[in-house]
């Protein structure tokens, strides 16, 4: 598939990392997560000052579970939405597609390279008995990322993610010990999705400070305010946009197979305001 060319007045890939570093040096702001090039262009439009992808959108995209693509496919993804989106793009980057730090590192150089501005590499396995890397494996795999990213020169921001929380082992004080490792290990920014209680986002925020931390929104538990207010710099929504799509989608096709009806399409966005948002620039 031929990728989009760069819209007109992009700004370079190495100003786009410095304007994500910016971004996160203080206040508050949201990272919305799009799993196509279509949502990525709409939300940029939206004003979010930065966006992100989302691994388990863009994987449900391509009629597979979460962390089923493979590292070729999530290149030429992030690459396309990079090159089309004129903001700052997050790749969510899943655990780095390898588990030595030595490949984790090269894979994350290569991520860099494709124009995102920043990219996130999780501590977690995906094996239910042990699902998280042991300690010391996990922060060399950051540090290795980290000292990839430097040789490559892209000024590309590096988040460490910690899963404890979204892998059945919600321990506040392990996740701690991992987040500020990871932060010695030369994170730029970190991330423990699954946390909810404002006591330990703050502990977290304590704790890893004066570097920003990210917190997951993905239901209504929270506001922009309230994060704000606990000293939280960047808010995301993970896998949340694209299931509240899926949630539509289902509802309306359910509804025409089980009824024969066709009710939930008259609550559908019209076409011209969708077709008209994509210009040829």
């Amino acid at each position: 598939m031929k990728e989009p060319r760069k819209r007109r007045g992009a700004k370079k890939p190495i100003d786009r990392c410095r304007e994500f570093r910016r971004l996160h040096e203080s206040g508050c702001f949201v990272m919305p997560n799009a799993w196509d090039l279509g949502g990525a262009l709409l939300l940029a439009k939206l004003g979010f000052p930065a966006i992100a992808t989302t691994s388990s959108g863009f994987a449900w995209s391509r009629g597979r579970p979460d962390n089923r693509m493979t590292l070729q496919e999530t290149l030429r993804h992030h690459r396309m939405i990079a090159r089309a989106v004129g903001l700052p793009v997050n790749a969510d980057f899943e655990g780095g597609f390898a588990i030595p730090p030595e490949a984790v590192g090269a894979n994350a150089a290569a991520a860099a390279a494709t124009g995102v501005a920043g990219l996130s590499i999780e501590d977690s396995t995906g094996d239910p008995s042990a699902p998280l890397h042991e300690f010391g494996l996990a922060v060399e795999r950051i540090r290795a990322s980290r000292r990839a990213i430097d040789a490559g020169g892209t000024g590309a921001l590096l988040t460490a993610r910690s899963e404890g929380f979204i892998v059945g082992r919600p321990d506040l004080a392990e996740t701690i010990r991992r987040l500020t490792a990871y932060a010695e290990a030369g994170a730029d920014c970190l991330y423990a999705p699954g946390l909810r209680a404002t006591a330990d986002i703050a502990a977290v925020v304590q704790a890893v400070a004066p570097k920003p931390v990210n917190v997951l929104v993905g239901s209504d538990f929270t506001t922009l305010a309230d994060l704000a207010a606990l000293g939280v710099r960047r808010i995301s929504v993970g896998g949340a946009l694209a299931r509240v799509a899926w949630a539509g989608f289902l509802a309306a096709a359910r509804e025409i197979a089980e009824k024969g009806t066709f009710k939930s399409l008259a609550g559908a966005v019209p076409f011209e305001a969708i077709n008209s948002s994509f210009d040829s620039d």
